[in-house]
């Protein structure tokens, strides 16, 4: 289940004012209105990291994040959430089992409150670490390395993705993985209607070309396994 892994940092500035979440460009440009139960939100564009973004102005609080939350019934036994989870567990242990050939260690990070990927992981002998800021908070968890972390459903709901994923660097070992699993931004034509955007929890949106840049600022070999499938391998 996904949760939003900092929700406290939130850009200040109208549209004259914004600058990227993500990779602090001064010029983001205004890239959608759209509705949201009734409301109308803007939505921007970074030219240079090519992150879409809600109008900070409207972040979710956390209260309004978790009562979203709840509302998820991610199942760790259901058999079709486990065959969704897959998709990343698969190319991943793949990818582990080449670099780490004599075991891992690993974190989830925004597991949510049934954790089911790091189970599955478990299962197959890697050790894990859950750490949720709303359902599962540990600070501890945060002050350690690991051979590789997971998001999964995760990084859409950052509200400062610089600062999230300038943690998420810090906390993984040189060689190690970064593991993203979320929806890309593919069709911009069709964001006003896109399911993903209706989640009001869903604040970032991402590219290909946002994860490129992303390997590029943090010395990251990308790899691109599936369809909203983002391994990144620390150099």
């Amino acid at each position: 289940m996904p949760s939003n892994a900092e929700s406290s940092h939130r850009p200040a500035g109208s549209a004259g004012s914004l600058c990227c979440p993500l990779c602090q460009h001064p010029a983001p440009t205004h890239f959608a209105s759209a509705e949201l139960s009734g409301t109308p939100r803007d939505y921007f564009r970074c030219p240079g990291c090519r992150l879409t973004f809600l109008d900070p102005a409207a972040l979710p609080t956390r209260e309004e994040e978790k009562a979203q939350y709840d509302l998820h019934r991610n199942d760790p036994a259901d058999d079709g959430y486990r065959q969704f989870l897959s998709r990343l567990a698969g190319p991943l242990m793949a990818t582990l089992r080449e670099h780490f050939p004599d075991g891992a260690n690993g974190l989830d990070f925004g597991c949510g409150p049934g954790p089911a990927l790091s189970g599955m992981l478990r299962d197959k002998g890697f050790t894990m670490q859950d750490h949720d800021p709303v359902y599962a908070p540990d600070p501890a968890l945060l002050t350690q390395q690991y051979d590789f972390i997971t998001c999964t459903e995760v990084v859409e709901h950052f509200h400062a993705p610089g600062d999230s994923f300038a943690l998420l660097d810090g906390l993984l070992r040189p060689g190690g993985i970064l593991a993203v699993m979320t929806s890309w931004l593919m069709n911009d034509a069709n964001f006003a209607h896109w399911h993903y955007r209706r989640d009001p929890t869903h604040v970032c949106f991402y590219k290909p070309a946002t994860f490129q840049w992303l390997a590029d600022r943090y010395g990251y070999t990308l790899m691109l396994p599936d369809t909203n499938i983002t391994l990144l391998r620390k150099n």
